[in-house]
This record gives structure tokens, C-alpha cells and sequence, in this order.
């Protein structure tokens, strides 16, 4: 159930509305979790074909273009909830009734070429978001089906610029779930198809996510050549005037520069992640209250690598501090990271402290 990357546009809407039917059902159980051998159709057939020929269809209700800020709405709202509360608040989770009850019906319907792309591609990034919400909080066989869902959708829309950021996602999944080889060779695809045909800022991203999974494997070399591609393909962009989906603009050198400390942490260079680490704005905690307290932990690590415990514990207090308000276990693993590399200290009674701290209030063993 939502694995299914159907060749027919028909098919496509009928497998992915059947999905979103079930998925909130409280019996809904996959029996399986995440398997990155089900990403290999999907991902083969998107990078043959990631543009559907045509986007209308005839069916029920005729579908305007009313219907379709609707759903942006429902989007945009689900993006700064999830950014702020994590992926298991409640307003995030409203995504996939608003597929279930709102998109679905709509897909159903009537609607013309034009109509039709723009209805594929919104419902796209709808059930992309709910694949992120579910991932965030560690149900990731129901976020690998949200995801292939939403990368048949962009293809359906004929969007190969959000079909790019999808399978860029997809690929963040991956390396997370330990697959950083096949994180690589997703990412490189979903560059190397849509380069020329996407704006440079997601281009940028694809690049970014291809240096975190080099990263990961310890591939130093290829992970700086990476990122360097990243940064080049961001000034790229905010020197042009070129229109740029509304989805991407998070991603901008501050972010950059955040993610790069998590590439050097993760190549056990801490002078370098901290010195990325300086280049990185401060985020808002307010609207940003998951990537802070995220960051936090990741910059904390790395002045563990550095042998400087009293400063890698100031960080990781505050990182505990603002992740006890969000429902993420994605971020939770950033601080069992953190308490990992606590290692040669665990008898420091700071340690101890902390340690129970972690336990108590985000529910991490020690």
C-alpha cells in the first residue's frame, strides 16, 4: 500500500488516493519499516520520465483555481508548524486529512491542463510534507510512502523541479536511515536530471544533501567538492533574478554554513565544523525551534571532538532546554549523537547530570 509507482497517470491518482484513505486509519499497519530497496522503481522510473506528457483529466467536480490556494494554504501553514513544534504536532499531522478529505476529491475531479499541473504539484508538495511529518517522527515506512507518492505527483504535474527536491528528500531519508552510498547515488540523479531545468538554489540543495551522505561515509574529498558545488550554485542563485518555487527559500548560505558544521562533525574535524558553525546566522528559536535545537547539539559535539567538555555541555543544556518543546525524534537522535561522543567523560558527575537529564525529559537512554 503505497509503494506503487504506477506507470498511468490514472493509476497514479487512484494508488495514491487509496493510500491517503487508509493511512490515518488507526489499524493502518505496514508490518515493515524503512527498505531502500523500494525507493529503486520509483527513482528508475522518475529519472527516465520525470514529466508526464499532459495533466488534464474528466471526472467529477470541475476544479478552480480557488481549490488549489486552498491547498497552498493548507501547505504553507504545515511548513511553519512543522518548523516550530516538530513533526508530531497536531497541525502537521492535518496533512493527511487535508489529502484524504480536500486533495483526493479534488484529483477526482475535472480539470484542464493548466489547472491540472498546478493540482498535481500542490498535492505534491501536500504529500511531501506529510512524508517529512511522519519521517520526523520515526514512522519512515509511512514517510517512504508519502514520498514515492509525492514524486509520481510531481511527475504527473509535470514538475521536475519539485520532482528533484522529492527524490532530494528522498535521499535525506536514506543517509539518516543509514544508507548514505545509496543516499549519494540519489542525489547525484537528482541533479544530473533536472540540472538546466531547476532553479539554482534547489539544484544547490541536491548538492548539499550529496555532501551530508559523503560525509557519512567519511569521504572527505568528495564531500568538500560537494559542498563547494552547493555554495557556488547559491551564489549562483542570489544573483540571479530568476523566479524561485516558494518551497526552497529556506535554503540560503546561513543554512549552508549550518549544515557544513554537521558535514565536518561527521568527518570527526571539529575545527572545521566550528568554523562553519561562525558563518551560520542565528535562527529564530521561535520559528526555527527544531533546527536550533538541532544545530545546538551538532556544534556541542563537535567541541566534544575538540576535548572541550564545560563548552560542549553548555550547548547540549540549552539543546535539551528547546527540544523537551518538540516532538521530533529526528532531532532526539542529534542528542543521542551528543551523548555518544560523552564517552570518555561519563564519570564527570556533569555527565551523570546531564545523562539523567536526557533520560527524564526527552526519554533517551543513557
Amino acid at each position: 500500500m503505497g509503494l506503487d509507482f504506477p506507470r498511468d497517470r490514472g493509476d497514479a491518482v487512484r494508488v495514491a488516493t487509496s493510500f491517503w484513505s487508509f493511512v490515518n486509519r488507526r489499524d493502518f499497519l505496514t508490518g515493515s519499516g524503512f527498505a531502500v530497496s523500494a525507493f529503486t522503481t520509483p527513482v528508475t522510473r522518475w529519472l527516465v520520465t520525470p514529466a508526464d506528457d499532459g495533466a488534464d483529466m474528466t471526472g467529477g467536480k470541475q476544479v478552480g483555481r480557488a481549490d488549489l490556494e486552498e491547498l497552498r494554504d493548507a501547505a504553507d501553514e504545515a511548513r511553519r508548524w512543522d518548523s516550530k513544534y516538530g513533526g508530531g504536532n497536531w497541525k502537521a499531522n492535518s496533512v493527511t486529512v487535508c489529502l484524504q478529505e480536500r486533495a483526493a476529491p479534488l484529483l477526482r475531479g475535472s480539470f484542464t491542463d493548466s489547472v491540472g499541473r498546478d493540482l498535481f504539484s500542490v498535492t505534491s508538495e501536500l504529500s511531501r510534507l506529510a512524508g517529512w511529518t511522519a519521517f520526523d517522527v520515526g514512522q519512515h515506512d509511512v514517510a517512504q510512502r508519502h514520498f514515492i507518492q509525492s514524486l509520481r505527483l510531481a511527475r504527473a504535474g509535470g514538475d521536475i523541479e519539485l520532482g528533484c527536491y522529492v527524490l532530494t528528500t528522498m535521499a535525506m531519508q536514506s543517509l539518516l536511515r543509514g544508507f548514505a552510498s545509496e543516499a549519494v547515488d540519489m542525489a547525484q540523479g537528482a541533479f544530473e536530471r533536472a540540472k538546466g531545468q531547476a532553479a539554482p538554489r534547489v539544484l544547490a540543495f541536491t548538492k548539499l544533501i550529496e555532501a551530508r551522505a559523503h560525509a557519512r561515509v567519511r569521504d572527505a574529498k568528495a564531500a568538500s567538492r560537494a559542498l563547494k558545488a552547493s555554495e557556488d550554485l547559491l551564489s549562483q542563485a542570489e544573483g540571479s533574478s530568476g523566479s524561485e518555487p516558494a518551497w526552497i527559500d529556506f535554503y540560503h548560505h546561513a543554512r549552508l554554513s549550518a549544515d557544513a558544521a554537521e558535514v565536518f562533525r561527521d568527518l570527526k574535524n571539529p575545527k572545521a565544523a566550528l568554523a562553519w558553525n561562525q558563518q551560520a546566522a542565528t535562527m529564530p528559536t521561535g520559528a526555527f525551534t527544531r533546527s536550533v535545537g538541532m544545530r545546538l547539539a551538532i556544534v556541542g559535539t563537535a567541541h566534544l571532538q575538540a576535548r572541550d567538555l564545560d563548552h560542549g555541555l553548555e550547548l547540549g543544556n540549552r539543546s535539551v532546554d528547546i527540544l523537551a518543546r518538540v516532538r521530533s525524534s529526528r532531532a532526539k537522535d542529534y542528542v543521542r549523537e551528543f551523548n555518544t561522543a560523552l564517552g570518555p567523560w561519563r564519570r564527570e558527575p556533569a555527565v551523570r547530570e546531564f545523562l539523567h537529564r536526557t533520560r527524564t525529559e526527552l526519554g533517551i537512554a543513557a
